[in-house]
């Protein structure tokens, strides 16, 4: 069908309201890396209005694009034609249960706003991103985001009770009541998470609450290695297990430039940096004096503690701020990678080395959550301030990725594959492993029309 055909005919199906006259800046990820195209943008107001849409395209053989926020990275929720299917207006905070330390939203809820849902009921949704002021539930469950409370939380896998997905052919799937324990066969949920929309479209989810934490301590140390920050990691968890909440590494050059950007002060002087951060569901006046009495005890006495909610947001602000800090840089080649934890420190160097070798001026920004053994990798070429780098990143990335499959690891963490890194799926995938995937997605997706082109080779 032509663009002018569809259109008459969502006319019939959807209200005007949810037809897009003017969708342009939806058709541009966030890094304006790439610019797609659509037959017709649609933001549904409601379920029945998703499955309308789906019938009609599964009928048509039109492509479909799921998109939340548009905040990913690898361009995941960019369009090739057909439909782009804008999941904004269903944003609603269907229902929070106490009881059962649960929350049930639409798949377009944003993230900050379930968040003061779940304070507003004495608890606490634990998923923080650096977007979660636009990012929303459904992108989230799509990429499986991970971000700076993994270490005690887990993953956005780990915190989904209940899932509501449109399949391609417009049917519904709806389990959104908050089971704890559910063993009545496959747990068909997992197969959306992280499937980044590739198999059906999100519509809601029921996702896990947590007690509010009622006391918070939060140190900067200072170290010589990364072999000393993981040292430490593994001390503070023999000493404070579930209690550490966040744990992340900051190289010594990733602070200079968010300290600068932020005009905030260097805590302390080192090559590397731990920012970590304990929680207590209780009031627990002494957190204070245990934490500087072990830094003390274990040596680490380059460090600060936090003793105001201005000085924790400093801190914060300094690991926070080190993305926006390097656009002085020019445009980076990026990594979202993960590696044993116990690997990270080897990793790092000899990529560092290769690296050097190759490009003798690359600039390298390394920061990330330590914790769970995730970084971001980020790879400046001075020569090259625009997106003409990206004609560098093949050979970059082979040798990132040479290095990161040497220690185990993965070339995505939380970001996904998308479309950027898809051709790179056979490298930590065995053929297997893939021809099951597409054996699943044939199997939902006869038409191939969810998200074509993405996530699988």
């Amino acid at each position: 069908m032509n663009p002018q055909a569809i259109k008459q005919a969502f006319q019939g199906i959807l209200s005007p309201a949810e037809i897009l006259e003017d969708g342009s800046a939806l058709l541009t990820d966030q890094r304006r890396r790439y610019t797609g195209s659509a037959d017709l943008i649609v933001q549904p107001a409601d379920v029945a209005a998703v499955q309308a849409v789906m019938r009609f395209c599964f009928e048509h053989r039109i492509p479909v694009t799921p998109q939340g926020g548009n905040t990913g990275l690898c361009g995941a929720a960019v369009p090739s034609g057909g439909i782009l299917l804008n999941l904004s207006k269903l944003n609603r905070i269907r229902h929070i249960e106490p009881a059962d330390n649960a929350i049930t939203v639409d798949a377009g809820a944003v993230l900050q706003c379930v968040q003061e849902a779940a304070a507003s009921a004495g608890r606490l949704f634990p998923l923080s991103l650096a977007s979660e002021g636009s990012c929303q539930i459904g992108g989230n469950i799509a990429c499986n985001a991970g971000g700076l409370n993994v270490l005690r939380y887990g993953a956005m896998r780990d915190l989904v009770l209940g899932l509501e997905v449109v399949l391609p052919n417009g049917e519904l799937i709806s389990h959104l009541h908050p089971l704890h324990k559910n063993t009545t066969g496959y747990d068909l949920r997992h197969l959306f998470i992280g499937s980044e929309g590739t198999l059906g479209v999100i519509t809601g989810a029921t996702l896990k609450l947590f007690a509010r934490p009622q006391t918070v301590e939060t140190a900067w140390v200072g170290v010589d290695s990364i072999k000393q920050a993981v040292a430490l990691l593994t001390a503070v968890q023999g000493k404070f297990a579930e209690r550490l909440t966040s744990f992340e590494l900051v190289s010594g050059y990733a602070l200079e430039l968010s300290s600068t950007f932020s005009r905030i002060g260097k805590p302390v002087e080192s090559a590397w940096h731990v920012l970590l951060e304990l929680t207590d569901s209780i009031q627990h006046e002494s957190l204070t004096d245990l934490l500087a009495e072990f830094l003390m005890a274990e040596g680490y006495e380059n460090a600060v503690i936090a003793h105001s909610e201005s000085e924790r947001n400093e801190l914060w602000t300094l690991r926070e701020n080190i993305s926006a800090s390097q656009r002085n840089l020019g445009t980076s080649i990026k990594h979202d990678i993960a590696v044993p934890i116990a690997q990270v420190a080897d990793f790092v160097e000899r990529c560092a080395q290769a690296l050097q070798t190759a490009f003798n001026d690359i600039r390298i920004v390394v920061f990330g959550h330590l914790g769970d053994g995730s970084l971001h990798y980020n790879t400046f070429l001075p020569h090259v301030l625009d997106n003409q780098v990206y004609e560098y990143e093949d050979k970059v990335n082979t040798i990132v990725y040479e290095h990161v499959l040497a220690c185990n690891g993965t070339i995505a963490a939380e970001h996904g594959i998308g479309q950027v890194k898809n051709h790179w799926l056979p490298s930590v995938r065995t053929e297997t492993e893939i021809a099951l995937m597409r054996a699943i997605k044939a199997q939902l997706d006869p038409h191939n029309i969810m998200n074509p082109g993405k996530l699988l080779p």
